[in-house]
């Protein structure tokens, strides 16, 4: 019996683990109706279309997200925490610096990263 590709239908070379037309996975439709699949693939699609609308690379996009949260972080710092002496105020003012360092590191990275343009 000869196994066909769910996506194109074509049969699939002997031994592969791809479809040489289309490029899906062997058995792709039985492994995507997990749960965990069904939850993450739009997760994954939504940061796919994004790095390709902005024209950054996977790793460049996870920099970008990381910095985000870090400075999220610095600003959310003064709703959860409040300061009630001198001490505590410092100590949250050195946190939220630290945030904001993590923040820059992540951006300077995402920027070292970035996928040179082609012309």
């Amino acid at each position: 019996m000869v196994e066909v590709c769910d996506r194109c239908g074509n049969e699939f070379v002997v031994g592969a683990r791809y479809c040489h037309v289309c490029g899906e996975t062997r058995g792709a439709r039985a492994h995507s109706s997990s749960a965990v699949g069904r939850y993450l693939r739009p997760v994954a699609n939504f940061f796919i279309s994004v790095r390709r609308g902005i024209g950054l690379s996977a790793a460049s996009l996870a920099a970008l997200v990381i910095g985000l949260g870090c400075i999220l972080a610095a600003v959310f710092i003064g709703v959860f925490y409040t300061a009630a002496t001198v001490l505590d105020w410092q100590a949250l003012q050195v946190w939220r610096l630290e945030w904001l360092l993590g923040a820059a590191v992540a951006f300077i990275a995402g920027i070292l990263l970035k996928k040179p343009q082609r012309s």
